[in-house]
């Protein structure tokens, strides 16, 4: 395992970080995952008073190891007055069983309104816990817009950033270069799972990223950014810590054979795609029915591309139905209006490749994991 400064925080962090929305099954489980992860070297958990029990499985299981030396960062809603958020955060030290809590992160700062909420009694309450030593670290999540995470970061409020950021996915790629600009520390959330199943790979995609495995190579990828601190996992058992973690150690930049699997990955991209494909300009949007025309046809270029089909129908069956953490409706609410047409550069037939991504992605839907407990 290698590890990384965390930014201003002064953190020195394991580069993959125990996240436990998934290791909810039982006291016991959870224990046994947090051994097993510590055994790989593993210093950061990562939770939220969201996740169920989370915090609480996670308190017991760090009293019955004899406190070892890890950090916690745990996250809580951006809402509230003072009072709320004072015990908030006295809840999440009584679960967790410490007096200190290493990191607290704003939980999906997503919205206009979560960033107004930045200049209120609640933050405020924050940065005082943070001078009285209660919270060492601030930082936020976020699942939002682009301009919502750079103004988030821009306000210097923090220090630290969780967000969603991978091969598959570099729309944020603006965001990580204003986080490492700033020093904040750097966490990618779900690179695995959110990242594209990679653990679950397709065929096709296997065959593209050989020798690698997909999983290991998206790792690599991120892990070979210098500014980047730490991956999320998320095992729900001990069993499915190995594997992912087989690439701990490996954080020089890509190697020549790494690199043109990317390069392969994007010239198959383009000449699979051709005319249809979507470039994520974002100049589309706002789409008048609010469907989130880009991430739906990114949905698209990964299924028709590298057969990600599996991966495409999870998170399409989120449309509508997970709110501002995964915004957009689905893609047959097209009146095909024509609004979108005039600002596409790539003069994309939007409604046409709308239409196809529907037929071909409308699984069944899905509700977040932690909305589920």
């Amino acid at each position: 395992m290698r590890y990384r400064r965390f930014g201003r925080t002064g953190l020195d962090l394991s580069v993959f970080s125990l996240g436990t929305m998934r290791a909810l099954g039982s006291p016991e489980v959870m224990q046994a995952v947090i051994e097993g992860a510590i055994a790989h070297g593993i210093n950061h958990i990562e939770t939220a008073a969201a996740y169920g029990a989370s915090e609480a499985y996670i308190g017991r299981a760090l009293k019955a190891l004899g406190q070892p030396p890890v950090y916690i960062t745990t996250k809580l809603l951006p809402q509230g007055d003072a009072a709320h958020v004072q015990r908030q955060i006295e809840q999440s030290l009584e679960r967790l069983q410490v007096p200190r809590l290493d990191g607290v992160a704003l939980h999906g700062v997503n919205t206009p309104e979560h960033l107004a909420w930045l200049s209120s009694e609640g933050m405020a309450m924050l940065q005082q816990l943070q001078a009285k030593g209660v919270i060492g670290a601030l930082g936020f999540s976020s699942h939002g817009s682009l301009s919502v995470i750079l103004e988030a970061i821009a306000s210097d409020q923090f220090d630290f950033v969780n967000l969603h950021y991978t091969y598959f996915q570099q729309r944020n790629a603006p965001a990580i270069a204003a986080a490492a600009e700033r020093n904040l520390g750097i966490f990618i959330i779900s690179p695995a799972d959110k990242g594209g199943k990679l653990y679950q790979p397709s065929q096709r995609l296997q065959e593209l990223c050989g020798p690698f495995h997909p999983l290991h190579w998206s790792y690599r990828w991120l892990l070979s950014q210098p500014a980047i601190t730490t991956l999320s996992i998320g095992p729900a058992t001990v069993a499915e810590l190995a594997f992912p973690l087989a690439v701990a150690d490996q954080v020089d930049p890509l190697s020549p054979e790494e690199q043109a699997v990317g390069d392969r990955l994007q010239a198959v991209m383009q000449e699979t795609l051709g005319r249809d494909l979507c470039q994520q300009c974002y100049a589309c949007l706002p789409c008048p029915q609010e469907i989130h025309i880009p991430e739906v046809l990114r949905l698209h270029n990964l299924a028709v591309a590298y057969d990600m089909t599996e991966f495409g129908k999870y998170r399409y069956g989120m449309f509508g139905r997970a709110g501002h953490w995964f915004a957009g409706q689905p893609a047959n609410r097209c009146t095909e209006c024509g609004d979108c047409l005039p600002r596409c550069p790539s003069r994309l037939e939007i409604p046409r490749l709308l239409r196809e991504t529907h037929e071909q992605l409308q699984g069944s839907s899905r509700s977040r994991l932690w909305q589920t407990i």
